[in-house]
């Protein structure tokens, strides 16, 4: 396995302000992918660029069908994936393909979101990759 969940790769996400795209963020209250991407967005400053089917507004943010919509020029430094495991290789190669347009640097699979094959495939690509962790349970470690 390729080396994935480096400390230091993803200290950088976390602690670094840039743009993350959450696949799967809708404007559900409910859902986990919405608290996440607001604290992402509130706590560290992020930027967030949704991406759901229903491509609707969330959090203030314009989202996107698929990442192939998100418009040229727009920098997205990490992709995450609230997608689920048996789907997330499709989304995965979808990043790996709009990786040099959109500028991606890595790709974090949340906690639960297991596929090594696409995991390898996004490292092959030369992405990093982080897989079954979420940035709010990694992100006590980095400032304790």
């Amino acid at each position: 396995m390729t080396d994935i969940n480096n400390s230091d790769q993803i200290r950088a996400a976390l602690l670094t302000p840039g743009t993350w795209t959450v696949v799967g963020l809708s404007a559900n209250t409910r859902r986990t992918a919405y608290r996440i991407a607001a604290w992402l967005q509130d706590h560290l400053d992020h930027t967030i660029i949704p991406v759901h089917p229903d491509a609707e507004e969330v959090l203030g943010e314009q989202g996107y069908a698929t990442l192939a919509d998100i418009p040229d020029g727009v920098q997205v430094d990490v992709v995450d994936f609230f997608v689920r495991s048996e789907l997330v290789g499709a989304v995965v190669d979808e990043a790996i393909e709009q990786k040099d347009r959109l500028g991606i640097r890595m790709v974090w699979l949340q906690l639960g979101v297991i596929d090594e094959e696409a995991a390898e495939r996004a490292a092959a690509a030369g992405l990093e990759v982080v897989m079954d962790t979420c940035p709010k349970i990694e992100y006590p470690a980095l400032v304790s």
